[in-house]
């Protein structure tokens, strides 16, 4: 019997990348960010259904992602897509730094067939999610479609965003998740672009996010 451990975060950060080991009883997992990458992806989970959700992220957000994440699938994927989640947030944070010159807000619509989603992302500092997808099927592969909320829910925590997610239209749940993931990519692409016109300043009347 395994005794519960405390999570390890290792985290080291330069530029606009970050890597983070985070370590615990149920998962273990090391995210590698570039947020000014190209799109280029390596990912290995043990979700084939989640790896290609997390390409969508890399390759439209265009920012280079390594994800390598031992979890205990013999249970179920809760562990491993929750944590994941957690260790993209703090990767992303850490990469993000103090948040001067970035333009903050993003928002991206994206179809794919009959479905469509929105999102809509503020680096606030505030995390919060709020999402509304009724998916229309409880798995797609072998991706239970309810830890969708669970990734989104451990990013926020730990990227420290306020982030809205809405699937308007959609009778196919991967076509659903997909324009989901697609969305939040488009919409943080856009929140991390650095704006010239704003260079060195954090984008707060408070002077800090």
């Amino acid at each position: 019997m395994n005794t519960p451990t405390a999570p390890e975060a290792v985290v080291v950060a330069s530029a606009r990348t970050a890597a983070v080991t985070r370590n615990t009883a149920e998962t273990q997992i090391t995210v590698e960010v570039n947020l000014d990458g190209t799109g280029r992806s390596k990912l290995s989970t043990g979700i084939g259904f989640f790896d290609h959700m997390l390409d969508q992220i890399a390759r439209h957000g265009l920012i280079d992602l390594d994800i390598d994440c031992k979890g205990d699938l013999h249970i179920d994927g809760h562990h491993t897509v929750e944590d994941v989640g957690i260790t993209l947030g703090q990767a992303v944070a850490k990469a993000v730094g103090d948040k001067k010159g970035i333009r903050r807000y993003g928002h991206a619509y994206v179809p794919l067939d009959e479905a469509l989603s929105r999102v809509v992302i503020d680096f606030s500092g505030r995390p919060g999610l709020v999402m509304d997808v009724p998916f229309t099927s409880g798995m797609i592969g072998t991706f239970d479609s309810q830890l969708t909320y669970e990734f989104f829910q451990g990013f926020v925590n730990h990227a420290f965003v306020t982030l809205h997610i809405d699937n308007l239209k959609g009778v196919n749940a991967h076509h659903q998740c997909e324009t989901v993931f697609k969305a939040f990519a488009r919409a943080l692409r856009a929140a991390l672009e650095l704006d010239p016109r704003s260079a060195g300043v954090i984008p707060s009347t408070k002077g800090s996010l």
